[in-house]
């Protein structure tokens, strides 16, 4: 197992002014399941009289951009141009998250479902500690076609890559498979983010990134790394997909492209909280490719994105200056 690429990545950082350059023209098309984050953050003294849980006495709140949403702001504040399709509820939730997409510099396409609630996820954190996290959500199968489709193939003959974040909310389902067909015909990449074990909507995409969970429930167990690719060729072959990135915590991720395999380690720091590093990963990646770097590159930078985001509290977002400094990462080819 050979080290092969810290040489190309060190010119890379050389490169970092035309780099930016680059991502400023980058155009970027999220799909998918948008999510409203909100948090609650107070201080725990007691526990409640009335059953032994803590009481927070609630001081500051937050709101957020989750899901889809993470993912567009991160291309944004990355410095590429980011555009995003999703439906949102007829409710309060719904106008907050349109309002976080303008500040943020996200040019969206919002439906507005008046069957459905705004997903939000709301956590309550003490001295760094998240208490709970409580979900409100709705999911609806639309029984027409959504205006996202429409905008969809507006929208496409100018992006650059197409990313669809499938959160399970039941949104991509109906047109997963027209988007990515159609994509593809266009010649854009298209960059998955699976949930489930029923993968042949994401037939023909160009890269998918699950994690280790997510891969487990369509290939089943692993005995060994050579067990473990041969599972992803299969799988990819079965598809009709051209990579596959695993992301792997704190091991890093590892890239299957055409018969070869890159692994790329995570850096040693310290984990704060892991919400949101999924996002960051794909959309630095998104971003990247669409700015023209080469995978192998782009990949590498992803994992460094998703390895400082974890130091940060929930859905967050890695500027490039954070993403650009000086790095010691190797990526090895096994």
């Amino acid at each position: 197992m050979a080290v092969v690429d810290k040489e190309a990545l060190t010119q890379t950082c050389h490169r970092a002014p035309a780099v930016r350059e680059q991502l400023a023209l980058a155009r970027v098309l999220v799909v998918g399941d948008v999510m409203l984050d909100r948090y609650w953050f107070g201080d725990t003294a007691r526990i409640s009289p009335e059953a032994p849980v803590p009481v927070v006495h609630v001081q500051r709140c937050e709101e957020r951009l989750g899901g889809a949403a993470n993912v567009a702001r991160n291309i944004a504040v990355l410095g590429a141009q980011a555009s995003l399709i999703g439906v949102v509820g007829d409710d309060e939730a719904g106008r907050q998250l349109a309002k976080l997409l303008v500040e943020s510099g996200v040019d969206a396409y919002l439906e507005r479902d008046p069957a459905r609630l705004t997903t939000v996820k709301l956590r309550v954190v003490s001295r760094q500690q998240q208490l709970l996290r409580v979900d409100f959500e709705k999911k609806v199968m639309p029984e027409t076609p959504s205006p996202g489709l429409t905008d969809f193939k507006a929208l496409l003959a100018k992006q650059a890559v197409v990313l669809l974040s499938d959160y399970g909310k039941g949104y991509l389902a109906p047109y997963m498979t027209d988007m990515i067909a159609t994509a593809r015909s266009a010649g854009k990449p298209v960059l998955v983010d699976p949930k489930g074990n029923d993968w042949t909507p994401y037939r023909g995409a160009t890269l998918i990134t699950p994690n280790r969970a997510e891969l487990q429930a369509v290939t089943g167990d692993w005995q060994s790394e050579e067990d473990l690719k041969q599972r992803v060729m299969q799988l990819r072959l079965a598809l009709g997909i051209e990579a596959l990135l695993l992301t792997r915590s704190e091991e890093g991720m590892t890239l299957y492209h055409g018969e070869r395999v890159f692994h790329i380690n995570t850096v040693a720091r310290e984990v704060y909280d892991v919400a949101g590093a999924g996002d960051t990963g794909i959309a630095t990646l998104a971003a990247l490719l669409a700015a023209k770097m080469p995978l192998i590159d782009a990949v590498t930078y992803a994992n460094r994105a998703a390895g400082i985001v974890v130091g940060k509290l929930g859905a967050a977002a890695v500027e490039y200056d954070e993403l650009f400094s000086a790095s010691d990462e190797k990526t090895k080819q096994v």
